[in-house]
C-alpha cells in the first residue's frame, strides 16, 4: 500500500551507443555501444501501440516519465522532484522539476502533465493502458505543481507513471512521434533503417548531459538464437538482453570477454485463447486445452529449463500471488472428457499463431505436438512482429497464440472485454475492483488471491511459466540491470570501465 510521503528527486542519466567493428573489447571507443533486441519496434511512440520493443528503445532514453521505476522494481523521481500522496490514496501532488526542455526547445511544465495525460484518457487513444489514465483527473496547480486526482484507488500508481504508456509529450509533435521522436530525455533519434539498425545520439542540451558517457548507441535486431550467439561471439554485440542463448551459455561463463547476468521477472508466458469464438467460449473447451498441456515439458522447449510453472496471471514474488497449478492439471483424459462434454467433435481445428521469439516457435511446435494427443489439431501459422501486433493483438484474428507478456501490474486487462483475448467475467471485475480500492494491504492481497483463482477456475488463457532472462554484456560494462521488473535499457546509467 502506498503511504504519504515526499520523496527528493535523485540525479538520472541516460546514454546511448555507436555502431562498433568487431575488434577485441580492449580496443573498442568507451562512448559507443551496440545493443542487440529480438524484436524491432513497429514504431517509436509507446502511447500509440502495444509491445515491450519500443519501450526498450525509448523509454528512459528519448522519452521520460514523472516517475523512474528501477531494477528492484522501486519508483524514484525522474521528470517529478517529489511527491505526496493522501492518506484515502486517491489524490497525488507531485512537484515537478524545473528547467526541463523537450528536443525541440518547447518547455516541459504542469500543462505538458495535463495534456499528455489527457490525451492517453482521450476517446480516440490508443494507449494500451488507457484505463489507467481514464481513471485520473489532472488538474493544474501552478506551473511546476500537478495534481492527479483518482477515481478508484490505484495502489500501484506511481509505478504505473513510470512506465512507457505514461512518457510526457510535446504537444506539437506527437502526430510524428512514431517516426520522429520528440521527448525529453538525453537522447534524439539519430536514425532509422528499417530491418536493420535504430542509432540513438546524446543530446548535448539534455539538463545532466555532462553525466552521459555513451554517446552514441546502436540497436540491431536479431531474432535466430544461433545468430544471437554469433554475433556476441564476434564481437559485433556488445549487450543482448533477453538473450535466447541457454543452448549456448558455457561458451559465454567460460569466455573473459563476458558478463552473464539472470534477470529475475514479472513475466508470464501464456498460450492466450480467444475468448470471444467458439467452442473456445466454453469454459469446459478452454479447460480442456489447459489440461492438454504439460508445463514443465513446454517450459524445456521454450525456455530450455529456465521457467517456474504458474497457474494464473500472476508470478511467484509479486505481491499476493498464490500458487494455482494445481486447479488446471496436465491430465490428458481429463482434457478428452472435457471436451466430449462440451459436445465437440474431434478432431477440432484451431489457429495457433506464433509471433518470432524463439520461446514462441519452440514452444508453439510442442505445444501443437500435446493439443493433438486430445483431438485438437493446432494449425500454426507463423507470423512477423508487425502481423502479431495488427492481426493478433489488433484485429483479434487468432484461435491460440504462444505470447510473453512482461508487465508486472496487468491483471486490469481482464477487465477489458475489447482486450484481444476477449475475457469477460462480472464476478472477476467485482473481485478485482475490490482488490484495488482497499486501502488495507491484508484486503487488496486477500482479494488478489481470489483474482487469481479465478482466472485459473475460468481457464482464461492457458497460464504456462515465468521465465528467467539472461542478459550477455560485454566485461567492461558497467550500469546494467540486476533484475527486469519492465523492459527497458537505461542507456545513460552505462558506462565502459
Amino acid at each position: 500500500m502506498l503511504k504519504r510521503r515526499t520523496l527528493l528527486a535523485t540525479g538520472a542519466a541516460a546514454l546511448a551507443p555507436l555502431a562498433l567493428p568487431a575488434t577485441a573489447f580492449a580496443q573498442r571507443r568507451k562512448d559507443a555501444l551496440v545493443l542487440a533486441l529480438t524484436l524491432e519496434p513497429t514504431g517509436l511512440d509507446p502511447t500509440a501501440k502495444a509491445g515491450a520493443e519500443i519501450a526498450e528503445v525509448v523509454l528512459y532514453n528519448v522519452f521520460e516519465t514523472l516517475t523512474r521505476i528501477n531494477s528492484d522494481g522501486s519508483v524514484s523521481p525522474l521528470l517529478a522532484e517529489s511527491w505526496e500522496v493522501s492518506p484515502d490514496l486517491k489524490t497525488c501532488t507531485f512537484k515537478l522539476r524545473r528547467g526541463v526542455r523537450f528536443h525541440n526547445g518547447e518547455p516541459f511544465d504542469a500543462n505538458t502533465v495535463k495534456f499528455s495525460f489527457d490525451r492517453a484518457a482521450a476517446a480516440n487513444s490508443t494507449n494500451k493502458d488507457k484505463r489507467t489514465f481514464t481513471n485520473i483527473a489532472t488538474q493544474v496547480v501552478d506551473e511546476h505543481t500537478v495534481v492527479l486526482i483518482s477515481k478508484e484507488i490505484e495502489p500501484e500508481l506511481l509505478f504505473l507513471l513510470g512506465q512507457a504508456s505514461a512518457i510526457m509529450v510535446e504537444p506539437r509533435t506527437v502526430e510524428t512521434n512514431a517516426v520522429k521522436p520528440v521527448g525529453t530525455g538525453p537522447y534524439r533519434l539519430d536514425s532509422w533503417a528499417k530491418g536493420s539498425a535504430i542509432v540513438l545520439a546524446k543530446w548535448d542540451g539534455w539538463r545532466n548531459a555532462g553525466a552521459v558517457q555513451i554517446r552514441k548507441a546502436s540497436f540491431r535486431f536479431i531474432s535466430e538464437p544461433a545468430a544471437q550467439t554469433t554475433a556476441l561471439l564476434s564481437g559485433d554485440v556488445d549487450l543482448f538482453p533477453h538473450a535466447s542463448v541457454s543452448r549456448s551459455l558455457p561458451q559465454f561463463q567460460n569466455d573473459k570477454r563476458f558478463q552473464v547476468l539472470f534477470n529475475a521477472s514479472r513475466g508470464k508466458t501464456i498460450l492466450a485463447i480467444n475468448n470471444r469464438r467458439k467452442p473456445l467460449d466454453d469454459v469446459r473447451v478452454r479447460r480442456a486445452i489447459a489440461a492438454a498441456i504439460d508445463r514443465k515439458a513446454v517450459i524445456e522447449a521454450a525456455a530450455d529449463g529456465r521457467g517456474v510453472p504458474i497457474g494464473s496471471h500472476y508470478v511467484p514474488g509479486a505481491p499476493g500471488y498464490v500458487d494455482t497449478t494445481g486447479i488446471n492439471p496436465y491430465n490428458v483424459e481429463k482434457a478428452k472428457q472435457l471436451l466430449a462434454e462440451a459436445g465437440v467433435k474431434t478432431p477440432l481445428e484451431l489457429d495457433l499463431v506464433l509471433p518470432p521469439p524463439p520461446y514462441a516457435r519452440q514452444g508453439g511446435e510442442l505445444i501443437a505436438a500435446q493439443l493433438a494427443k486430445v483431438g485438437i489439431v493446432a494449425r500454426i501459422q507463423n507470423v512477423e512482429w508487425a502481423q502479431w501486433i495488427s492481426g493478433t493483438y489488433g484485429n483479434k484474428n487468432y484461435d491460440l497464440s504462444l505470447i510473453l507478456h512482461v508487465e508486472p501490474f496487468d491483471l486490469v486487462n481482464y477487465t477489458k472485454p475489447e482486450y484481444y483475448w476477449g475475457y469477460q467475467s462480472a464476478r472477476f471485475n467485482e473481485v478485482f475492483d475490490k482488490a484495488r480500492n482497499s486501502a488495507r494491504t491484508a484486503d487488496r492481497l486477500r482479494y488478489l488471491g481470489d483474482a487469481q483463482r479465478l482466472l485459473a477456475e475460468d481457464a482464461a488463457n492457458v497460464f504456462l511459466y515465468q521465465p528467467q532472462f539472461i542478459t550477455v554484456a560485454a566485461r567492461g560494462l558497467r550500469g546494467l540491470w540486476k533484475d527486469t521488473p519492465i523492459f527497458v535499457n537505461d542507456i545513460a546509467a552505462l558506462s565502459w570501465s
